[in-house]
């Protein structure tokens, strides 16, 4: 993060359900050192899995209902405990069921921490997340979205992603300053890393932090220490029995946003274990179908 590396990329349009990737910075990439990429992506259980992403882009998704009318964008960070992106089932999926209930969305395959690649590889992803934010506030009117409903999604370590950025705006940490207002409207966290203290996912914390675990940064990581009363409000939804990444981390958070009167919606299912995007198949209860009804509310 201490200086930007400028670099010359073409980047070929990846297809996604009819979609095409576009870089996320148009000129510089911040805390980015060159090499070749490397990035592969492989479909395994029905899942696509993308590794090696050192090169961000984003994909939109515009909702066609009501298409005179301006809508809300979430901004979705699919997770993959900073290793690789789940980029189906907490991505794409996730953005045309979004359209359907009158969302926009847009996908954000940020980079993965990897310090051949990035000079402080723990910033990569909030530059990114940032960057993202900016980018969707740049086009709000090209792609008729709502300014004050811009939002961030994102699951388990996408989740800490997406909780980052909202306790993280006060900082750009892109380095661009231009002023822009980087603080998402709303968050919504699906099975959730959000601690990087006691009782996390130590799988994310490495991958992020690698041996430069510092007090300092565990601090700043667990983002149920930088909670204050100007964070956005929040839709979380955990199973109990989630052996990878411990309910207690969207219990905190949700304390951490009420202990400062910051609006939280808390869904917490008997099971469900860690990972199944959409559809939890140990219930009948479907979390979207919730969410669609939370978006009304506001």
């Amino acid at each position: 993060m201490k200086y930007l590396i400028l670099f010359s990329m073409t980047l070929a349009s990846i297809a996604s359900n009819g979609q095409s990737a576009k870089s996320l910075y148009p000129k510089e990439i911040p805390n980015f050192i060159a090499g070749k990429n490397l990035q592969n992506q492989a479909t395994t259980d029905g899942i696509l899995r993308i590794a090696n992403v050192t090169e961000p882009t984003y994909t939109l998704y515009l909702s066609s209902v009501e298409p005179s009318l301006s809508k809300p964008l979430v901004v979705i960070f699919p997770g993959g405990g900073y290793r690789i992106l789940a980029a189906s089932h907490e991505g794409s999926d996730i953005a045309l069921k979004l359209n359907e209930i009158g969302v926009h969305a847009m996908v954000v395959h940020y980079r993965l921490p990897d310090s051949t690649r990035q000079v402080e590889k723990q910033f990569a992803p909030l530059q990114d997340a940032q960057q993202a934010i900016r980018v969707a506030r740049q086009n709000a009117s090209a792609w008729k979205v709502e300014l004050t409903k811009i939002g961030v999604m994102g699951f388990s370590a996408g989740g800490h992603l997406a909780a980052s950025a909202a306790t993280h705006y006060k900082v750009d940490y892109t380095k661009v300053n231009d002023g822009m207002n980087l603080r998402p409207d709303f968050q919504i966290l699906i099975y959730p890393v959000i601690t990087f203290r006691g009782n996390s996912h130590q799988g994310s914390v490495n991958s992020l932090l690698g041996s430069n675990k510092t007090d300092e940064l565990l601090h700043l990581f667990s983002n149920e220490e930088q909670v204050d009363t100007n964070t956005p409000m929040a839709f979380l939804v955990h199973a109990a029995d989630d052996k990878a990444v411990p309910v207690s981390n969207s219990l905190n958070y949700a304390a951490a946003l009420s202990n400062k009167n910051v609006p939280v919606d808390l869904h917490i299912m008997a099971k469900g274990g860690h990972g199944f995007g959409l559809k939890n198949k140990t219930t009948q209860e479907y979390w979207f179908d919730r969410l669609a009804t939370w978006f009304k509310t506001f």
